[in-house]
C-alpha cells in the first residue's frame, strides 16, 4: 500500500497534473454552480479536450470536473432554491431557508466542510476496498462479465425516480443506440439507415452532450430566475455557531458512510444517497419537525453523502468496469477511448493511473476546500446574470467541442437530435441516465456474451454451471421480480385512484 500511495503521489505531484487538477475542479465549480446543467453535462463538454492529453492527465482532469460540479451544486440550492446539480436539490430543503433567515453564508460554509469530510471519507475508501475488489475479480471470465454487467444494466433501471418501466425503457433504449454502427465481428452495418456518419457508430460525446447539456438548456431557458441585487455572502458572517458546529459533527459522518456504500453499487449514484442521508437524519432527529425550516444537519449530511459517492463511484468503474452513477459511465468512455480497459487488471497494469487518479483526489478536495470560501462571493455574482445570456454561450461551447473531436458536422446534427430527445423524454417523465449507461455497457455486454456462448459451445446452461454467474444472474432475477412488482403495485394505485 504504500509503495503504490508513493507511487500515486510521485505521478499526481506532476506540474502538468496539478494544473489540468485545478482547472478540472475550477470549472467543474464553476458550471455546478450554473443552475440546472449539472457534473454529466459538465463532464461531457469537457470529455473532447481529454482526448488531446495523457490518459492519466485526462482522468485528473475529468474527475476534477465531476467533483467540483458536485460542490459547486449546492451554491445555486442555497441561494436561489435551484438546484446547480440534481443531487443537490436535497440541500434545498433547509440551505434555502437558511439563505431567507439571513444565515447564506453559514449554510454555505457547511456544505464545503460536508463535502470536504464526506469526499476525504470516500478516498479512502476507493484506497482501501478497490484493490480487494479488484483482486477478487481477477477470477471473473466472459460469463460473469456478462452477468454482473446485466447486474448493473437492471440497478440502473430500477433506481429512477420514477416508474421502473419507464426506467427499463431507457435502458434498452440505450442499448438499441449502442448497436448502432458495422459489427466489430461480420462488419455488416446494423441501424444504420445508409448514413455513412453512423457507420462508425454514435458518438459518445454527441449523445451525453445532446441529452444532458442541450435537453438542460432547452428545459431551464423559461424556469431560471436570477438573484436578487443585494444579496451578499461576507466571509466573517459565514462561521456557524458552537450549537451549529456541535450538531453538524455525527451527520457528516453518517452521511459519509451512507454515500460511500450506496456510491459503489451500481447505477445508484449520489442522487440516492444524499436523500437517504437527510431521510435518515430526519429519522434520527429528537425534533424532526426543524427538518425544512433551516437545520444544519439537513445541509451536512446530504452533502457528505454526495460527495462521498462521488469518490466511492469510481470503486466499481475502475475495478470492474460498471459505472457507479452515469456520469462514471463518460468516465469509463473516456478509458477506453484512451486504449485502456477498466476492470480488475488495470491496478495492476497501470497502477500508475489508479494510484494517480487517486492521489490526485486528495490534491482536487483540497483545492476545493481552499477555493470554495473565498469564492462565494464570485459565484453570487455569476447567479445574478440573467439565463438568456448565459445560455446561448454553453450552447456554442457545446457544439465547438463536438465538432473539434472528429471534424463533423453531421455529429453537431446529431447533438441537437439528441438534445430534443432528451428535451422530450423530460416532458414525459422519462430519466436520460439509464439511457447513457445502457449505451456504455450494452457493446461490453454483448462481447462478453459472445466470448462466454462460444466458450460454452453454444450451450447457456453451462454458464449457469460457473458459481459467480449463477450468482449474479439470481440477483439480477431478483431485482427484476422487484421491478415488475412496483410496477404492478403503481398500476393498481393508479386504477384505484382513478
Amino acid at each position: 500500500m504504500l509503495d503504490n500511495v508513493l507511487l500515486g503521489l510521485q505521478t499526481a505531484f506532476t506540474l502538468e497534473n496539478i494544473m489540468y487538477c485545478f482547472g478540472g475542479v475550477f470549472l467543474g465549480t464553476f458550471i455546478g454552480v450554473l443552475p440546472g446543467i449539472g457534473s454529466l453535462a459538465a463532464v461531457s463538454m469537457l470529455l473532447p479536450l481529454s482526448f488531446y492529453l495523457d490518459p492519466t492527465t485526462a482522468l485528473v482532469m475529468l474527475a476534477g470536473v465531476y467533483y467540483g460540479a458536485e460542490y459547486g451544486g449546492s451554491t445555486a440550492s442555497i441561494l436561489l432554491n435551484l438546484p446547480g446539480t440534481p443531487s443537490s436539490a436535497v440541500t434545498c430543503l433547509d440551505g434555502y431557508p437558511m439563505a431567507m433567515a439571513g444565515r447564506a453564508g453559514v449554510a454555505l460554509f457547511i456544505t464545503t466542510i460536508a463535502s470536504f469530510v464526506g469526499g476525504s471519507i470516500g478516498i479512502v475508501m476507493l484506497m482501501l476496498f478497490a484493490p480487494l475488489l479488484a483482486s477478487f475479480a481477477l477470477s471473473f471470465g466472459p460469463s460473469e462479465y456478462f452477468a454482473l454487467m446485466t447486474l448493473g444494466l437492471i440497478a440502473a433501471a430500477g433506481v429512477v425516480q420514477g416508474s421502473p418501466l419507464k426506467g427499463l425503457a431507457m435502458v434498452l433504449l440505450g442499448l438499441l443506440l449502442g448497436a448502432v454502427g458495422a459489427d466489430v465481428n461480420t462488419g455488416e452495418t446494423r441501424l444504420t439507415f445508409g448514413l455513412l456518419g453512423l457507420y462508425d457508430g454514435i458518438s459518445l460525446v454527441a449523445l451525453a452532450m445532446g441529452l444532458f447539456g442541450v435537453a438542460e438548456i432547452i428545459s431551464s431557458i423559461n424556469t431560471h430566475k436570477s438573484a436578487s441585487k443585494d444579496m451578499s455572502v461576507r466571509l466573517s458572517s459565514m462561521m456557524p455557531s458552537a450549537e451549529e458546529r456541535r450538531k453538524i459533527g455525527l451527520p457528516m459522518l453518517r452521511g459519509a458512510g451512507i454515500g460511500s456504500f450506496f456510491g459503489a453499487l451500481p447505477g445508484a449514484g449520489q442522487s440516492i444517497a444524499a436523500f437517504i442521508g437527510y431521510a435518515v437524519e430526519k429519522r434520527v432527529s429528537k425534533d424532526p419537525s426543524r427538518f425544512g425550516k433551516g437545520a444544519p444537519e439537513g445541509i451536512a449530511s446530504p452533502e457528505a453523502a454526495n460527495n462521498a459517492a462521488v469518490q466511492a463511484a469510481f470503486i466499481p468503474t475502475l475495478t470492474l468496469g460498471i459505472p457507479g452513477s452515469a456520469t462514471m459511465a463518460l468516465m469509463l468512455g473516456a478509458l477506453l477511448i484512451h486504449g485502456i480497459t477498466p476492470g480488475p487488471g488495470l491496478i495492476a497494469e497501470r497502477p500508475d493511473i489508479f494510484w494517480g487518479l487517486t492521489m490526485s483526489f486528495w490534491i482536487g478536495n483540497i483545492i476545493l476546500l481552499i477555493l470554495n470560501i473565498p469564492l462565494i462571493g464570485i459565484w453570487v455574482s455569476l447567479l445574478k446574470i440573467r439565463y438568456n445570456y448565459l445560455y446561448p454561450t454553453i450552447l456554442c461551447l457545446i457544439c465547438i467541442g463536438v465538432y473539434t473531436l472528429n471534424y463533423s458536422l453531421f455529429e453537431v446534427g446529431l447533438v441537437l437530435v439528441f438534445g430534443a430527445l432528451g428535451y422530450f423524454m423530460r416532458l414525459f417523465g422519462f430519466e436520460p441516465a439509464p439511457v447513457l449507461i445502457g449505451f456504455v455497457l450494452g457493446p461490453m455486454l454483448e462481447e462478453n456474451l459472445r466470448r462466454a456462448m462460444l466458450l460454452a459451445r453454444g450451450d447457456f446452461m453451462l454458464l449457469l454451471e460457473r458459481p459467480i454467474t449463477a450468482v449474479l444472474l439470481a440477483i439480477s432475477a431478483i431485482l427484476l421480480i422487484r421491478i415488475a412488482v412496483r410496477i404492478v403495485g403503481n398500476a393498481r394505485r393508479s386504477s384505484v385512484s382513478g
